[in-house]
């Protein structure tokens, strides 16, 4: 087996579009090779607790109103082809993503972390939900069948804040600059939402088959 890392932020339009690829992929190639680790990259690290309004945050972001429409655009015509029904319209605020990265981390111990994966992304894009509220991601985590009460009482702590952040700063010091990005082993560094069919290239060059 191999390890697939993926890091992300499930704040990031790109990274659901992306890991919804690699996922069509894995679907195409049931016997890939991949043992998958999603890791943390928060977008806005400097983001408050308690987000900001989405449309300034693009505006801001992307340099002016016009800036953000075009990329609103090129984003929602990404992910119709992707199959995704994004709404961004329902966004009203730009969260901080900390809780989430958490949840994502206690995931992985639990063995569901692409359960988790997608349900925050689900939550923010399809259904405009805050994914920095802490009600939001214990619902979520009661999805997934993990303990929603254990994960409210970690939340009300500062369970692994550190290492989130540590995690964070590793890859940005091994020189992950945006996301999503896919590390192959640890060896090959494969940045952006990928199309479907280079990953079937890759799970195929890896058994052997091309």
């Amino acid at each position: 087996m191999i390890k697939l890392d993926v890091i992300s932020d499930p704040i990031c339009p790109w990274c659901y579009i992306g890991k919804t690829r690699l996922d069509q992929a894995l679907a195409a190639r049931p016997k890939h090779p991949f043992v998958i680790e999603y890791h943390p990259f928060q977008l806005n690290p400097d983001m408050p607790r308690e987000g900001i309004d989405r449309k300034g945050y693009y505006e801001t972001k992307f340099g002016s109103r016009e800036a953000a429409a075009e990329t609103v655009t090129s984003i929602m015509a990404a992910a119709k082809e992707t199959g995704l029904d994004f709404d961004l319209s329902a966004i009203p605020r730009v969260p901080n993503t900390l809780d989430a990265h958490r949840l994502i981390l206690w995931a992985e111990v639990e063995g569901c972390q692409g359960v988790v994966v997608d349900a925050l992304f689900h939550a923010y894009f399809q259904e405009g939900r805050d994914i920095g509220d802490r009600d939001v991601l214990c619902d979520i985590a009661d999805g997934a069948r993990m303990d929603a009460a254990m994960i409210r009482r970690l939340l009300e702590g500062d369970a692994d804040l550190k290492l989130i952040v540590e995690r964070d700063a590793a890859f940005r010091g091994m020189g992950v600059t945006g996301v999503p990005t896919f590390l192959v082993d640890r060896k090959q560094a494969v940045p952006g939402a990928q199309p479907a069919a280079l990953w079937i290239q890759v799970i195929d060059e890896i058994a052997g088959l091309t």
